[in-house]
């Protein structure tokens, strides 16, 4: 018989974040301005679902990119 794992802590609640058109956000709906994350994705789905996964792949890279710059120090 195998021995129960220990029990592992619950997450809290999410923490409050900009609030829509207030600016501050990726997106601002205040000034209509959208920001380069959003411009990436705003035509996915007018394009074939074969072209999303170099959409994401270019965009999986490009967050490697900058989550390896992270820890160097």
């Amino acid at each position: 018989m195998t021995e129960p794992s220990p029990e592992r802590p619950v997450p809290g609640p999410p923490r409050p974040g900009p609030v829509p058109g207030q600016g501050g956000g990726p997106g601002d709906a205040a000034t209509g301005e959208r920001s380069s994350d959003d411009a990436r994705f705003a035509d996915l789905d007018q394009q074939p679902v074969s072209e999303h996964v170099a959409v994401f792949e270019a965009e999986h890279d490009r967050l490697q990119r900058e989550l390896g710059t992270i820890d160097q120090v």
